[in-house]
């Protein structure tokens, strides 16, 4: 008795091995659905001490069974005799008939019940697929009613086919043959041969059936793996021909660098420069001049600046308002901005500034975050927060990842690694639910003059605002350009409000077409709330930005005319046909943002003070983001 428990606590024990060795398979050993299929196979072999295993999966569609992993294990078997040879050849002539006539790979299920478990019973015949219907044989048996056999003579049970055993000379003893369930779905069959120490018994049916259990879990990551790795196939071929059509012609590249960059472009830093002048194609020419004038190229190759200024403008879509146009926009209100305030901004900081304001709205589909979220777009799943700008940030370095476009590949790796964590900071901080936050810290840290420029987090929060600025530089243009910026804006928002509508849900006013008289209030309450505390605080750190101040205060007072009289500019009246700089970027609309808008927030600070910075020569360029700013 005692050596009797003594046995079976060693199988216990070894069965729970087999069982940890199966589940490790399952979580490290996912290379492809066949080597891990196969290695827990070998498992079941050694649980049950079977000579051969096979596995034969469900095909949901057509209701067949096909070998998926056949025949595993065994030993070498004696070469066939030339009357086995010739029948085997006859043999195959049959079946090649049969698969012509029924057009695919596998077994006739007519030719005799059980002649998938024969095949099982011997060496891998060929690679062709094994396929027949789900009722057929031993194993169609068991995937029909989802029950176990236990068959101890295979020569006795009519629904086995010895002629394969003929054939190679291997006999069939034994089978254990059982389904395999995922959520209650049978997904297949697994079979094993001949147990070497005499029949399969009680005891292994069931450990086999707890078995079954470990093997349909590692199908079942088996097949998400495959779909996972098919998924990452089809990806990188859409990625590589969307690359393809969204980076810019090399003729475009040649052409510019043949007609070159001037030296000097007139009124291109002044903070009224009109944006709509000049071209698409010449606005790349412009925005890599105005690199080329901040930073030189000692340090940065002119053919990649080119062919990133060109691909840059290819990825921004024919939205009405978030479009090239804006991009180059906002960029040439921060390259004012730099040109203008001195040294207050380090190198690796107005690289960051200047590419995160030429890129910051990539790929956008003139829709805001918000938007996003409730038509449950693949990007809201993907970006939670930030959604856009998210995706944005993630463009940009898809376009700096490309084959000659990385402008950045003369810095060194912490430089290179610096300047993209401070990129991100920029383009995230477009999004104007982080606008607020940044703005009280630093209102707070100005008004009680505990601003630092050696800080860095007070820095991060001075790039933020800075961002802020030239995305909203619209409503600081000359009235004329301010009008035209409302016109094309309302009609991206009235884009975005038909599709509510279209949905069932009724957009917000200033979303709404059928509210025009709405214009002239919104525009009140965003320059009141949004823009004027703004350029108030910028202005403050920055005093050469106070000219973006004053254009605001009085677009703000021709908006309040405008709201009073309830009268609209005739211009808006027109259709749109031009694209134009935002004036709203990226607002999310809902209660909480209506009451933003309502209220006046100036920061208090006396006219003409100032908080720039000492410039001191040996101050420290290396300043260190935190975590999450580097976090790409």
């Amino acid at each position: 008795v005692k050596i009797k428990s003594k046995e079976k606590l060693s199988v216990h024990f070894s069965n729970k091995l087999i069982f940890l060795l199966v589940h490790r398979s399952i979580f490290q050993d996912m290379v492809s659905m066949d080597v891990l299929v196969t290695k827990v196979m070998n498992f079941a072999q050694r649980l049950v001490d079977a000579d051969r295993a096979s596995l034969f999966l469900l095909d949901a569609r057509s209701g067949e069974l096909y070998a998926r992993i056949f025949d595993v294990g065994g030993e070498e078997q004696p070469q066939p005799t030339q009357q086995q040879q010739q029948q085997q050849q006859q043999q195959q002539q049959q079946q090649q008939q049969q698969q012509q006539q029924h057009g695919r790979h596998g077994l006739d299920a007519g030719s005799g019940a059980g002649s998938e478990d024969s095949l099982t019973s011997a060496h891998r015949m060929h690679t062709e697929e094994i396929r027949f219907p789900m009722g057929t044989g031993i194993a169609g048996q068991v995937a029909r009613t989802g029950e176990v056999l236990n068959i101890p003579d295979a020569y006795s049970d009519p629904r086995f086919n010895r002629s394969v055993d003929q054939l190679t000379g291997y006999h069939t003893r034994s089978i254990l043959c059982m389904p395999i369930f995922i959520h209650g779905q049978l997904i297949g069959v697994v079979q094993m041969v001949n147990k070497r120490s005499g029949t399969f018994n009680k005891e292994d049916e069931e450990a086999f059936e707890t078995f079954a259990v470990y093997c349909g879990l590692a199908l079942h990551h088996a097949k998400l793996y495959d779909k996972i790795r098919r998924s990452e196939q089809k990806y990188r071929v859409a990625l590589d021909v969307l690359s393809y059509h969204n980076t810019c012609l090399d003729d475009e590249v040649q052409d510019m660098l043949e007609k070159g960059v001037p030296d000097h472009m007139p009124l291109v830093d002044q903070f009224h420069f009109n944006v709509f002048e000049i071209d698409d194609l010449e606005k790349a020419r412009h925005a890599v001049y105005m690199f080329k004038d901040l930073f030189g190229l000692s340090r940065f190759d002119e053919d990649s600046l080119i062919r990133f200024a060109l691909t840059v403008r290819k990825n921004y879509r024919r939205v009405p308002y978030h479009n090239w146009t804006h991009g180059f926009s906002v960029a040439n209100t921060m390259y004012a901005i730099i040109k203008h305030c001195g040294d207050v901004f380090r190198e690796e900081e107005a690289l960051a500034l200047y590419i995160g304001s030429l890129c910051h709205d990539l790929d956008h589909r003139g829709k805001n975050n918000q938007f996003m979220l409730e038509t449950e777009s693949p990007l809201a799943s993907v970006y939670s927060t930030s959604t856009m700008e998210h995706h944005h940030f993630n463009q940009t370095v898809a376009i700096l990842q490309q084959q000659g476009h990385n402008i950045f590949q003369k810095l060194t790796n912490s430089e290179y690694k610096h300047v993209l964590g401070l990129l991100k900071h920029c383009i995230l901080a477009t999004d104007l639910a982080a606008f607020f936050p940044n703005r009280e810290r630093l209102t707070r840290l100005v008004s009680n003059n505990a601003f630092s420029w050696e800080n860095p987090e007070h820095r991060l929060y001075l790039k933020a605002i800075a961002m802020t600025a030239s995305d909203l530089s619209a409503s600081a243009k000359p009235w004329e350009l301010q009008v035209m910026t409302v016109k094309v804006i309302f009609e991206e928002f009235y884009q975005q409000g038909d599709e509510e509508r279209a949905a069932g849900r009724v957009p917000i006013p200033m979303m709404d077409r059928t509210q025009p008289e709405a214009q002239a209030a919104s525009q009140v309450g965003f320059l009141t709330g949004i823009c004027l505390p703004c350029y108030s605080l910028l202005s403050a750190l920055i005093p050469s930005t106070k000219p973006l101040l004053d254009e605001c205060r009085a677009n703000l007072e021709r908006w309040k005319e405008l709201d009073t009289s309830r009268q609209r500019p005739a211009i808006l009246d027109v259709p749109a046909t031009a694209t134009v700089p935002l004036v709203l970027p990226k607002l999310s609309p809902g209660p909480a943002l209506e009451s933003i808008l309502s209220q006046s927030s100036d920061l208090e600070l006396s006219e003409g003070s100032s908080l720039l910075p000492r410039v001191d020569s040996t101050s420290d360029s290396s300043e260190e983001l935190p975590r999450g700013g580097e976090s790409l």
